[in-house]
C-alpha cells in the first residue's frame, strides 16, 4: 500500500482584501492511499463551555431516577432528540469561600468557579480556567488558541454583587489577574475570525464596496481550490462556504437594525432578539470550529444579575429578579420558562454540531461540551448540586446516555480533573479538587 503525499495543507488559507478564511477538513488533506481506499482524517477533539446565569428550578432540572432509563425533565426535554450523545451530571458541588480574603459576592462566585474552581477575591484575583488550561495544548495548531463569546455586556448601568462587574462579565480566565472579554458583537466575532487584520478606514471602505463580504473577496482562490479537489471535496467546501455567506447575510441585516453612530469604526450588528442573537453566536462558534480556526470555546448565555426579560416566551419579569421566586409556583414556573428557552439554545447549538460533518463523523462526535451553571437553586444561592449536562462524542473518548449522581461533598473540580485528562491536558490537581470523578462512567476508554 502507498502512501503519497498530501496535496492541500490542513492549515491552507484563502486571502482577500482584510481576509483570511479558513478551510474546513477536506480528504484532499489527509495522506490517500491507493484509488481503492483512503486514511481517515484523524479526529481533533474540542471543548465548549455553555454556561447559564442565576441558578435553575433543581425540581424541573434534575431527572429522579439515576442510569439510562431517567425521564427527560420540563427543563432539559428540548435536549431529548439528544438522549444518547449527553449524560446529565447531579452531585457536583461548589464550596463556600475558606480565606477571608475572598469575595463574599454570591454571583461572582458562581461566574467565577464554574471553570476556575478559585473563588474571586476583593482585589482583582481568581484562577487559570479549565479552558484555557486545555487551549494551550489544544491551540498550538489553531489561529486563535480560544474564542470567548457571550450574550450580554456588563456595562456601567449592570447590577453587580461586592463591587464585582469584572467577575459577572466572563468565565473564562488566562491567568489569576488575567479574566478573558467575551465577545457580544457577531460582527467584531467574525471579523476575529475571518477577517480584517487592518482597522484602516480606506481598507474598510474598499471592502464594503465589495458588498462588506469577505467571500467576494477570495472568489478567484475558491474557484482554482475546486479545481484541485474531488467531487466530495467540491461539496464539502460548498456547503461550508454558503454556511459562511448566510451568517455575513445574517450580521449584514443585524447592523442595518441598527442606527449607526458617527465616528465608530465598527458599527454594532446585534440581532434584535435574544433567539436570533444566540443562534448567530452558536452558527459562529461552529464555523470555528469547523474551519478548525480554535478548538476550544466559552460562551456565556447571560451574565449573572440579568435583568433581561423574555416577551417572546411569555415571561416579561427580569431574569435575576424571577430567579428569587420565593417557592411561590407561579413564580416558579416563569422561572423554569426561563431555564428550558436556554436550554432549547443549547439544543440549536447540539442540532448544528451534529449536522457538521468532521472527518468520518460530525463536529458533536468530536466535541466535549460543558452545559450549565454555577449556582443551583437560584432562589436561595444555592451552590450545591450543580446543574450540569455533559455531553457529545469528545473524539471517541466520551459516551453519554444517562444521569450520574455522585456522591455528596464531590467537588466540581473533579470533574474538571477528568475532562482536562480526556481533551489531552492532564493535571494532578485543579483549584479544590480532590481527585477525579469516575472515569469508566463518563468514557467508552
Amino acid at each position: 500500500m502507498i502512501i503519497t503525499k498530501k496535496s492541500i495543507s490542513r492549515r491552507t488559507l484563502l486571502r482577500g482584501l482584510g481576509a483570511t478564511v479558513a478551510l474546513p477538513l477536506l480528504d484532499a488533506m489527509v495522506p490517500s492511499l491507493t484509488a481503492l481506499a483512503q486514511t481517515p482524517a484523524r479526529p481533533k477533539v474540542r471543548f465548549g463551555a455553555v454556561y447559564i446565569p442565576n441558578g435553575v428550578v433543581p425540581a424541573q432540572w434534575f431527572p429522579a431516577t439515576e442510569g439510562a432509563a431517567y425521564e427527560m425533565t420540563p427543563i432539559l426535554e428540548p435536549l431529548e432528540p439528544f438522549r444518547d450523545r449527553m449524560t446529565v451530571l447531579s452531585g457536583l458541588d461548589s464550596d463556600p469561600p475558606r480565606s477571608p480574603d475572598a469575595a463574599t459576592a454570591v454571583h461572582a462566585r458562581a461566574s467565577t468557579k464554574f471553570l476556575t474552581n478559585v473563588h474571586p477575591y476583593r482585589t482583582l484575583r481568581a484562577g487559570t480556567s479549565m479552558d484555557q488550561i486545555a487551549a494551550r495544548v489544544l491551540g498550538q495548531d489553531t489561529q486563535l488558541p480560544s474564542l470567548e463569546l457571550a450574550l450580554e455586556t456588563v456595562d456601567a448601568a449592570a447590577t453587580c454583587d461586592d463591587g464585582s462587574c469584572i467577575y459577572i462579565g466572563t468565565i473564562s480566565w488566562a491567568g489569576p489577574t488575567s479574566p478573558l472579554p467575551m465577545e457580544t458583537d457577531p460582527a467584531a466575532a467574525f471579523e476575529r475570525l475571518f477577517g480584517d487584520d487592518t482597522t484602516d478606514p480606506v481598507a474598510r471602505r474598499a471592502r464594503a464596496r465589495q458588498k462588506g463580504s469577505i467571500l467576494d473577496s477570495v472568489l478567484g482562490e475558491i474557484a482554482a481550490l475546486k479545481n484541485k479537489v474531488g467531487e466530495g471535496d467540491q461539496s464539502r467546501l460548498t456547503a461550508y462556504l454558503d454556511s459562511v455567506r448566510a451568517v455575513e447575510q445574517r450580521i449584514e441585516r443585524a447592523m442595518q437594525q441598527n442606527v449607526e453612530i458617527p465616528d465608530v469604526q465598527r458599527p454594532s450588528g446585534i440581532p434584535a432578539t435574544f433567539e436570533e442573537h444566540a443562534k448567530l453566536m452558536f452558527d459562529l462558534q461552529v464555523l470555528a470550529y469547523q474551519a478548525d480556526v480554535t478548538r476550544v470555546g466559552t460562551f456565556m448565555m447571560g451574565r449573572e444579575f440579568s435583568g433581561r426579560t423574555y416577551p417572546e416566551i411569555g415571561v416579561t419579569d427580569a431574569h435575576h429578579p424571577i430567579s428569587h421566586h420565593r417557592d411561590e409556583p407561579d413564580r416558579m414556573d416563569r422561572f423554569a420558562k426561563i431555564n428550558r428557552y436556554h436550554t432549547k439554545m443549547f439544543a440549536y447549538l447540539m442540532a448544528r454540531l451534529a449536522s457538521t460533518p468532521d472527518g468520518d463523523g460530525s463536529l458533536l462526535d468530536q466535541m466535549v461540551l460543558l452545559f450549565g451553571g454555577g449556582m443551583s437553586d437560584g432562589n436561595r444561592h444555592a451552590i450545591r448540586n450543580l446543574p450540569l449536562v455533559l455531553a457529545g462524542g469528545g473524539a471517541g473518548r466520551l459516551r453519554g446516555g444517562g444521569h450520574i449522581r455522585y456522591p455528596e461533598g464531590t467537588p466540581l473540580a473533579n470533574l474538571h480533573v477528568t475532562l482536562l485528562d480526556t481533551l489531552g491536558a492532564p493535571v494532578e490537581s485543579f483549584g479544590d479538587s480532590t481527585g477525579s470523578v469516575e472515569f469508566d462512567y463518563l468514557t467508552g476508554i
